[in-house]
Protein backbone atom coordinates (compact mmCIF):
# COMPACT_ATOMS: atom_id res chain seq x y z
CA UNK A 1 0.00 0.00 0.00
CA UNK A 2 1.01 3.63 -0.34
CA UNK A 3 1.32 6.26 2.38
CA UNK A 4 -1.65 8.22 1.01
CA UNK A 5 -3.93 5.22 1.75
CA UNK A 6 -3.42 5.35 5.53
CA UNK A 7 -6.22 6.57 7.77
CA UNK A 8 -5.56 8.96 10.68
CA UNK A 9 -4.04 7.07 13.60
CA UNK A 10 -2.70 4.18 11.50
CA UNK A 11 0.98 3.28 11.66
CA UNK A 12 3.21 1.77 8.99
CA UNK A 13 6.81 1.03 8.11
CA UNK A 14 8.30 2.64 5.01
CA UNK A 15 9.34 0.04 2.43
CA UNK A 16 10.66 2.18 -0.42
CA UNK A 17 10.38 5.56 -2.12
CA UNK A 18 9.55 5.78 -5.81
CA UNK A 19 9.98 8.80 -8.08
CA UNK A 20 12.99 10.60 -9.45
CA UNK A 21 16.28 10.85 -7.58
CA UNK A 22 15.80 14.51 -6.66
CA UNK A 23 12.49 13.69 -4.96
CA UNK A 24 13.98 10.70 -3.10
CA UNK A 25 16.96 12.75 -1.92
CA UNK A 26 14.65 15.47 -0.57
CA UNK A 27 12.63 12.94 1.44
CA UNK A 28 15.73 11.15 2.72
CA UNK A 29 17.10 14.51 3.92
CA UNK A 30 13.90 14.93 5.96
CA UNK A 31 14.31 11.49 7.54
CA UNK A 32 11.85 9.57 5.36
CA UNK A 33 13.91 6.42 4.83
CA UNK A 34 13.08 2.74 4.29
CA UNK A 35 12.58 0.86 7.56
CA UNK A 36 11.36 3.96 9.41
CA UNK A 37 8.12 3.87 11.38
CA UNK A 38 5.49 6.48 10.40
CA UNK A 39 2.03 7.43 11.70
CA UNK A 40 -0.63 9.47 9.91
CA UNK A 41 -1.67 12.12 12.42
CA UNK A 42 -4.30 14.05 10.47
CA UNK A 43 -5.51 15.30 7.12
CA UNK A 44 -6.19 18.90 6.17
CA UNK A 45 -9.91 19.77 5.83
CA UNK A 46 -9.84 19.12 2.07
CA UNK A 47 -7.56 16.09 2.45
CA UNK A 48 -4.34 17.67 1.25
CA UNK A 49 -1.71 17.98 2.72
CA UNK A 50 -1.44 15.22 5.28
CA UNK A 51 0.50 15.41 8.54
CA UNK A 52 2.66 12.44 9.46
CA UNK A 53 4.67 11.69 12.57
CA UNK A 54 8.14 10.36 11.79
CA UNK A 55 11.35 10.27 13.86
CA UNK A 56 9.72 12.22 16.72
CA UNK A 57 8.64 15.19 14.61
CA UNK A 58 5.63 16.13 12.49
CA UNK A 59 5.96 16.51 8.73
CA UNK A 60 3.35 17.76 6.26
CA UNK A 61 3.42 16.07 2.89
CA UNK A 62 1.31 16.42 -0.24
CA UNK A 63 -0.90 13.47 -1.16
CA UNK A 64 0.66 13.25 -4.63
CA UNK A 65 4.07 12.81 -2.97
CA UNK A 66 2.69 10.34 -0.41
CA UNK A 67 1.48 8.16 -3.31
CA UNK A 68 5.12 7.51 -4.18
CA UNK A 69 6.00 6.13 -0.73
CA UNK A 70 5.32 2.38 -0.33
CA UNK A 71 4.52 1.28 3.23
CA UNK A 72 3.63 -1.85 5.15
CA UNK A 73 0.74 -1.38 7.59
CA UNK A 74 1.50 -2.23 11.23
CA UNK A 75 -1.27 -4.21 12.87
CA UNK A 76 -2.25 -3.61 16.44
Amino acid sequence: MNLDELKPGQCATILNIEGDSKFRQRLIAMGVTPGTWVMLRKLAPLGDPMEIRIRNYSLSIRKKDARLIRVSLLEG
